[in-house]
Order: C-alpha cells, then structure tokens, then sequence
C-alpha cells in the first residue's frame, strides 16, 4: 500500500499556522483516507531543517513519498490546489496498489 509521506513547515502557533494544519488534515483524511504520514516542523524550533530544505515562506508542505517530490505554499485552504499539488488524482485509488 502506498503511503503519502508529507512535511508541514510552520512557523510557531499562529491562526495561519493552525488554519493550515486544520486545512490539510481535513483534505488528507477525507482524501487520502488516513493513509499518510504528517510531519509538522516549526522552523522557529528547527532552524536548520528549515535552512536544508530552503523554506523561505511558511507554511510550505513538502510531499516526500510518493515520488517525485512537490511543495505547496500557503494555508491548504484550496482543497483544489492542494490536491493538485500533491499531484494527487482522486479518480485513480493511489492505496489500492497492494501486492495479493
């Protein structure tokens, strides 16, 4: 089963910052049915994470897994956008690739 891998980049405990959180949760779980993991960086408390990944705005969501990599910049209010730049295609079942 393929697992969506994601990081979150925030920069500490804002209304942007938890309306981002809340944003790509809604969309991950109503989308990804659960199937994912969400790492969320505070880049206030992991500068150096931060400078490795060149995140220069916040919030920044890095997909990780499945390849290739994809950054979506803002608040994931746009279920549209983010799906999008997931590369996420909800027609395809991206979780039903499992070996019998």
């Amino acid at each position: 089963m393929n697992k969506f891998v994601l990081k979150l980049y925030i920069t500490g405990d804002t209304p942007r910052t938890e309306r981002a959180i809340a944003n790509l949760r809604r969309v991950c779980d109503h989308e990804l049915r659960g199937q994912y993991e969400l790492v969320i960086i505070d880049v206030l408390e992991n500068p150096q994470m931060a400078e490795d990944e060149r995140i220069m705005v916040t919030p920044t969501l890095i997909r990780e897994m499945p390849p290739p990599r994809r950054r979506i910049i803002g608040d994931l209010t746009d279920t549209a956008k983010v799906l999008l730049g997931l590369n996420f295609d909800p027609h395809v079942d991206h979780l039903d690739a499992r070996n019998d």
